[in-house]
């Protein structure tokens, strides 16, 4: 039986935690919560080597700019006699556990978990890395709840140098998966590249800033909606595709707008609002005559301050007056519209 197969077996338990707890806003995964407390963003994020705390936040944070983070360091507050770290690791919301990578040398993110989740109808999913020990008996499949420990947090990694001791922390992704047969388009797409971990490859899971989605819910408290979340991320570029069926439609129709054109004369194809990490916050449905082009994928506008507030993007470029897709913006729209052959 496959993980996603196992994982499907308990999903009908995680509706029934979900409905039971009402409206799911996401926990923190450690006991570390200074980020809620006004100038004290340096006692929870933690920086990588030689750099300030800024360095442990999502976004363009790294090697000037040019480098993408994709979580937050959340910064260890308890330590053994030896000075490592002990600090539980707790699931973020109710959910199963969807991948758990016990081999460190096999990922930058050493041992891992994967935790799926239905939030407000949508599957999201929270990642925990740099682990020192997966709880024992944790494996694909089993049903958490909010708050419960999954893991300790620990500083395995594959990379040389290795994470020291003082900076031993939780990588913490909150994301969605982008194509549920994405392990079909690494073999196909990335013939040179290992694939060590499926569906739960890097490439595949897309996020949003944790720590704005945790600072967001405190301003709102129940008002707080993630859906309304995703929407609301600033759009760098705005990519069309001729196709009607596609993964990620199917999986996120929580992220449709409506256009009334293509409610009128029926739906050609669907216009991708990708943040700068090229998740898909916002998809648009097109009618024929709104794409009066033949190409399958034609940019249609790329926002030139998104562009130069996150130079780690590489979605487009400009050349001249005109922006064109980078080889990482294909690949992204590739990923999203993929659907292998019968």
């Amino acid at each position: 039986m496959t993980a996603w197969r196992r994982l499907a077996c308990g999903w009908l338990a995680v509706a029934a935690l979900t409905a039971a707890a009402g409206a799911q806003p996401f926990q923190f995964p450690t006991a570390n919560r200074t980020l809620l407390q006004p100038g004290r963003e340096a006692d929870f994020f933690q920086g990588t080597a030689g750099r300030p705390w800024t360095s442990g936040q999502y976004g363009c944070v790294r090697s000037e700019g040019n480098q993408f983070h994709e979580g937050v360091d959340i910064r260890a507050i308890q330590r053994d006699r030896a000075g490592e770290p002990v600090d539980p690791v707790l699931a973020s919301a109710p959910g199963a556990v969807a991948y758990v990578n016990a081999r460190s040398p096999l990922s930058n993110y050493g041992i891992y978990i994967v935790l799926r989740h239905r939030i407000e109808g949508m599957e999201v999913y929270t990642l925990y890395a740099h682990l020192r020990e997966v709880r024992e008996g944790l494996k694909v499949g089993t049903v958490v709840q909010a708050g419960e420990r999954i893991a300790t947090l620990g500083r395995t990694s594959n990379t040389n140098p290795g994470i020291s001791k003082d900076r031993a922390h939780l990588h913490f992704e909150i994301c969605l998966v982008v194509n549920d047969r994405y392990a079909a388009w690494h073999r196909e797409r990335l013939t040179d590249q290992r694939n060590d971990h499926a569906n739960f490859n890097g490439r595949n899971l897309m996020g949003v800033d944790p720590a704005a989605v945790f600072l967001q819910q405190a301003r709102m408290g129940r008002e707080f909606r993630f859906v309304d979340f995703l929407r609301g991320q600033p759009v760098l570029a705005r990519v069309a595709v001729r196709s009607t069926h596609f993964p990620w439609l199917r999986r996120y129709p929580q992220l449709v707008v409506p256009n009334s054109v293509a409610e009128r004369e029926g739906i050609a194809g669907y216009e991708l609002g990708l943040a700068f990490t090229g998740l898909p916050v916002r998809l648009k449905p097109l009618a024929a005559s709104e794409m009066p082009w033949r190409d399958r994928v034609r940019l249609v506008e790329v926002s030139a301050v998104e562009s130069s507030r996150h130079p780690c993007s590489r979605l487009a470029i400009r050349r001249g007056t005109l922006w064109t897709l980078l080889p990482r913006g294909q690949d992204i729209v590739d990923l999203i519209t993929y659907q292998p052959s019968p």
